[in-house]
């Protein structure tokens, strides 16, 4: 579904908010056409899908129920000194330059976590052997939406130790997509013949 190298840089760098306000007019746009209800929508990222759905977790926190941010980059100040962070500047911009840092602390999920927030459900998840995404990034929004809302719903970290594996790799989907659904309520699958799991 690419749209090319023109769309692709219409999101990048000085317009990398365009990447965020068209992901909340999609959301907006499945409340407008009856596909969801408010208190229904949930949202997963990983890698730079990680820092998008952190992104709108943080720049419209009500218009979600449920966040799993998996493997994220989420601290744009310092995003390129660990990991593969310096491969992204031509991306993302450097803090270095100053015009840059300025639209990265514009957008930077962490920096834009707000005390007295209520923030929705949030599962962050990240590995301590990732060598592309430091998992620090999760560690400390983690820590930061934890201090800062004021709602009931869990903010919850999910690190995971040592290598991954096919099982490791697919009970982390399965646990991701549970704990969205039970956000959104969900009820839980039944086995075919009806007994209770």
């Amino acid at each position: 579904m690419g749209q090319g190298e023109r769309w692709h840089l219409a999101g990048s760098g000085e317009h990398k908010q365009n990447t965020f306000d068209d992901f909340a007019a999609a959301a907006d746009h499945l409340l407008a056409a009856g596909w969801s209800e408010p208190g229904r929508i949930a949202v997963i990222g990983t890698s730079n899908g990680g820092l998008l759905v952190g992104a709108a977790l943080t720049q419209q926190p009500g218009k979600y129920a449920a966040v799993v941010c998996r493997a994220p980059l989420l601290d744009m100040d310092r995003y390129e000194r660990s990991g593969l962070g310096p491969s992204w500047v031509p991306e993302y911009g450097s803090a270095h330059d100053p015009g840059q840092l300025r639209t990265l602390l514009g957008y930077s999920p962490y920096h834009r976590v707000t005390p007295g927030t209520a923030y929705p459900a949030v599962l962050l998840a990240a590995s301590d052997g990732d060598t592309r995404t430091d998992p620090l990034h999760a560690r400390k929004m983690c820590a930061a939406l934890q201090h800062a809302t004021t709602g009931p719903a869990p903010v919850l970290l999910r690190l995971e130790h040592g290598a991954r594996s096919v099982s490791r790799a697919i009970a982390l989907e399965a646990e991701c997509l549970a704990f969205l659904a039970h956000q959104v309520g969900l009820p839980a699958p039944q086995p075919p013949d009806g007994t209770t799991p």
